[in-house]
């Protein structure tokens, strides 16, 4: 899945480029989104995100594009690929300028961890 974000003066930090706060919190967000969409019904946590590689600084004004794709599925946690490209103003192309792999886990109401649907009805493996 593919989605989008613009970078914005609230965004940056104090040497005029994105924060990288603002770039794990949208990563987090949009990677969550996907698996919830990949797992209807199910509470999904967040276990953690993997090596983390800012590429490229960015600018105000930038277009991000985030591309969330699933990676591994164990059976009670999904692992997805994110990669952000920006645009940045006046560019000709796309840069990579971020990318990570960050894991959910599937909790019961009781906080405890518990099995995730089997991977046929896994709708990203799906459509991808």
């Amino acid at each position: 899945m593919n989605t989008f974000t613009m970078v914005r003066p609230e965004h940056l930090n104090h040497h005029g480029y994105l924060f990288g706060g603002s770039m794990l919190k949208w990563v987090d967000e949009y990677a969550w989104l996907v698996a919830a969409r990949d797992f209807p019904g199910c509470t999904l946590v967040t276990r953690g995100m993997d090596r983390i590689v800012f590429s490229k600084q960015v600018k105000n004004g930038s277009i991000l594009r985030f591309s969330i794709l699933p990676w591994k599925q164990g059976n009670t946690s999904v692992t997805y690929a994110v990669e952000v490209h920006a645009d940045s103003p006046g560019a000709m192309q796309e840069e990579l300028v971020f990318s990570t792999h960050v894991t959910f886990v599937r909790i019961d109401e009781d906080g405890h961890k518990t099995a995730l649907p089997k991977r046929e009805t896994y709708r990203s493996m799906e459509t991808s």
